[in-house]
């Protein structure tokens, strides 16, 4: 991620309300690729900088992952004056993101309605648990609630281990993704119509969407999916298997790919073997196949026999942890680390070939850019202040 790129996104201002996962996650891909993101905090400032240790200063890693490339204003929107400013900063935004309870913005007197006839080519995007409506409209949504709800943990771990939540907050992210991409759908759509428009993404839709392939199989055969552990439901070999160093995980999507396994491992004959030819044979043999080529990978070091897989173009890798992946040759080499002054981060993903993502500035302090932001909209050193003290706009203290 290079520094001082103009990025796709480049003008255009996101007024973002939004806390905690989903939301941030969004507007930081917005961010990374040149939007001007204003992140406006509540009092009490977004809930993540709390949640550590780890620590740098007072925010947490969790926040730090999360909030790069934005500017921060602490804002009271639950008063008078702070509902103002919003006004305010919406005149010249073009993306309003907000995760509050649906009702919140109408019970302020700013709900889309009035939102979208103030400001018709605004994009206001909503990301919430269950939506408004429906018998759970309403209900606050959290990640390993709704991968709970959504069939997500019946489907994750092994007949050892019973049903286990996914060991990353997935559908919060996810939902930032989708968001994301709604966003520029709007976007491109405001392009032709010249209009804003609201749209919305709930996490329980997030988690249902995302559970690939179990849902298609159960609109197929009517049966929900089993516990396999590490093992695909839909194809064999695709699991774990353990090496004289370390483990491995072996994916296999088709007939040709196995046969060009069992060759390249020395065992050409289970390719042809009528127990394994076919991917449903090697489903219904499942046990006898592991035992075949455990006892094969067993002779092998983890590294060289992943990199001589790959390099035949056979899907395997090694089994890492959280710093080998960081510090792997292949990540470095991709610079998908990114460093400036204090802060490491991972890359953004998208990489487009003119208009690159950049770091351009650490996630911010609380109300790091009150008096800078405010200042852009008009407002005088005097009457930020006034605001400072009467407690609509938030100074470098949090209210805790």
């Amino acid at each position: 991620m290079t520094e001082a790129v103009l990025g796709a996104m480049s003008g255009l201002r996101v007024v973002d309300l939004t806390r905690v996962l989903g939301g941030p996650y969004c507007t930081q891909i917005l961010a990374d690729h040149g939007a001007d993101v204003i992140k406006v905090e509540p009092p009490a400032g977004d809930e993540v900088r709390d949640w550590g240790p780890p620590f740098h200063d007072d925010d947490a890693a969790y926040f730090i992952g999360i909030n790069r490339n934005k500017r921060s204003i602490g804002l009271d929107l639950a008063s008078e004056g702070g509902r103002i400013v919003l006004l305010k900063m919406l005149e010249t935004a073009d993306v309003l993101i907000e995760n509050f309870k649906p009702g919140t913005l109408e019970k302020w007197g700013i709900g889309n309605d009035v939102l979208a006839q103030k400001f018709p080519r605004l994009v206001h995007c909503r990301i919430c648990g269950f939506g408004a409506d429906g018998p759970r409209g309403g209900n606050p949504g959290y990640d390993a609630i709704i991968q709970a709800m959504t069939g997500m943990i019946a489907a994750t771990g092994s007949v050892e281990s019973g049903p286990m939540r996914i060991g990353v907050p997935l559908v919060d992210i996810t939902t930032g993704l989708y968001a994301a991409i709604g966003i520029l759908m709007a976007l491109s759509e405001r392009q032709r119509s010249g209009k804003g428009q609201f749209l919305e993404t709930t996490l329980y839709e997030t988690g249902l969407a995302i559970m690939h392939p179990h849902t298609a199989n159960y609109f197929m055969h009517g049966k929900p999916p089993s516990l396999t552990g590490n093992e695909h439901p839909n194809l064999v070999p695709y699991a774990i298997f353990p090496t004289k160093t370390d483990n491995i995980f072996i994916g296999v999507g088709n007939d040709g790919t196995f046969r060009k396994l069992a060759k390249e491992i020395g065992k050409p004959e289970l390719g042809t073997d009528p127990r394994f030819a076919r991917n449903k044979d090697r489903i219904a043999n499942r046990e006898a196949l592991r035992a075949e080529l455990a006892a094969v990978f067993s002779q092998h070091e983890a590294e060289p026999l992943c990199n001589r897989l790959l390099a035949a173009g056979l899907p395997a890798g090694p089994v890492q942890k959280i710093d080998q992946a960081l510090t792997n040759p292949h990540t470095i080499a991709r610079g998908d680390v990114i460093e400036k002054d204090w802060y490491k981060g991972v890359a953004s993903p998208i990489r487009l070939d003119r208009s690159k993502p950049s770091l351009r500035r650490l996630p911010p302090k609380f109300s790091q850019h009150a008096q800078e932001v405010l200042g852009e909209f008009g407002y005088s050193k005097a009457e930020i202040d006034a605001m400072v003290e009467t407690g609509v706009v938030c100074g470098p203290q949090r209210k805790r």
